[in-house]
């Protein structure tokens, strides 16, 4: 039963259900960075907006060292999409199961990566831009996964798109109210998904900033375990030829 659940959640085959699920899920592990990873680095890190304008803010005081980290940080999360998509495109083309669950177990291990060595628990040491930048790459890849498995209905790193596409949907339900029209454009699926998404990343953002504040990096090992776990069904269903009927 759990098995048949990660397979559909994270396999080849989907539906709006599964994308949604998925969505929901990833939401709250990106708000969990998120949040989390402004405690540890004084950056969010899963948005370029704000990353961007800084760039601006940089040049205009001719901080140019910091406008050059920013620009980083971006190049980053590009990177990451960039990444992702590769990944995506090159199983796809192959037809796994696991053309997500690639993308996802690269994820899981890059997070775990982060967490260990934030936490000194490895010989790895990295400065301060590494692991802003290694987590804009982390924002970046998750963003691209969700994007291409929900053919862009759906993103999960950021809050901006999320809170409007509600705006939308709320200001249709109100014109289909009070217009004399009889068509009714209001869609409440999409409504609610936007709402759960926007619900899961505040409750993500919540525990990310609880725990990395009591726990510290170590936080970080959940959330990849989660990952994991989700991308190793559509893996394992290819490694053992589950696919291939």
């Amino acid at each position: 039963m759990v098995k048949n659940f990660i397979r559909n959640l994270t396999g080849k085959d989907r539906n709006q259900k599964t994308d949604a699920q998925l969505g929901v899920i990833l939401a709250f592990i990106a708000g969990s960075i998120n949040a989390g990873g402004f405690l540890a680095v004084g950056y969010y890190t899963s948005h370029m907006t704000g990353i961007v304008s800084s760039i601006a803010d940089f040049i205009a005081l001719n901080n140019f060292e910091l406008a050059l980290s920013s620009l980083l940080f971006l190049f980053a999360f590009i990177a990451g999409a960039i990444t992702s998509s590769i990944i995506i495109n090159i199983a796809r083309a192959k037809e796994p199961t696991s053309e997500f669950a690639l993308a996802l177990m690269l994820e899981s291990f890059l997070l775990l990566v982060f967490g260990l060595s934030m936490a000194n628990y490895t010989s790895l040491t990295l400065s301060i831009n590494l692991t802003i930048s290694l987590l804009c790459f982390i924002m970046g890849l998750q963003n691209a996964i969700i994007t291409k498995i929900s053919g862009a209905r759906i993103r999960t790193t950021h809050v901006t798109g999320i809170s409007t596409d509600i705006g939308i949907e709320i200001g249709r339900y109100l014109y289909s109210c009070f217009a004399k029209s009889n068509i009714n454009i209001f869609q409440a699926e999409r409504l609610a998904l936007h709402l759960m998404l926007l619900f899961s990343f505040l409750i993500g953002g919540i525990f990310g900033a609880f725990s990395f504040k009591n726990f510290g990096f170590i936080t970080t090992l959940p959330l990849a375990f989660i990952l994991a776990i989700l991308a190793s069904i559509p893996i394992f269903d290819d490694f053992t030829g589950r696919n291939k009927g």
